[in-house]
């Protein structure tokens, strides 16, 4: 690890304000809470457990890097049992980066005919937006760094750490010595 970008105790006072703002805006209703897997859990399971409004829970697996650094077409692995129509929805995933994952996954949502979409992220890497989305609720902006840990990963490795941190560049070159992009 390069260093610690977000410490275990600032990701949970972060969390537990997240929690806030969600329940002063969803107040009155049962939430349908879609999250984004595998990288999601570690945020997930901390910021349902600060939640006292009702809620539903569901998993939609959306796949871009299947083990490279570079993202590339998008497959969805699992899909929704939960039906989300004329209901109020949280999308909560671990990072927005290029944008790609979560303008899909909105998409797809909207199809289902729900009464709101709302997004939380973990992570905002503006620098590498590709598509114009903003998330409603941000835990961190971070710059264009290589991020592990919190249920972020490099080859399915770091999941665990918990804290969110910069992985040293040579952890993730390219054989022939050319850095991947973060």
């Amino acid at each position: 690890m390069a260093q610690v970008l977000i410490t275990e105790a600032a990701l949970e006072r972060r969390i537990r304000s997240l929690a806030r703002q969600i329940e002063r805006d969803f107040r009155g209703g049962e939430l349908v809470v879609v999250a984004l897997l595998n990288g999601t859990v570690p945020f997930l399971a901390d910021l349902i457990r600060r939640l006292t409004l009702p809620l539903r829970l569901d998993f939609l697996g959306v796949s871009s890097y299947r083990g490279a650094t570079q993202p590339r077409k998008l497959i969805y692995t699992k899909e929704l049992r939960l039906d989300v129509r004329g209901r109020s929805v949280l999308v909560v995933d671990d990072i927005l980066d290029t944008g790609r994952t979560l303008s899909s996954v909105v998409a797809k949502l909207r199809r289902l005919k729900p009464r709101l979409i709302r997004t939380c992220v973990l992570l905002d890497k503006p620098a590498r937006r590709i598509e114009t989305l903003q998330a409603d609720y941000v835990g961190f902006k971070i710059p264009n760094l290589f991020v592990v840990g919190y249920g972020l990963d490099f080859a399915e490795r770091y999941r665990n750490l918990p804290f969110v941190g910069v992985l040293r560049p040579e952890l993730y070159r390219l054989p022939s010595g050319c850095a991947i992009e973060p």
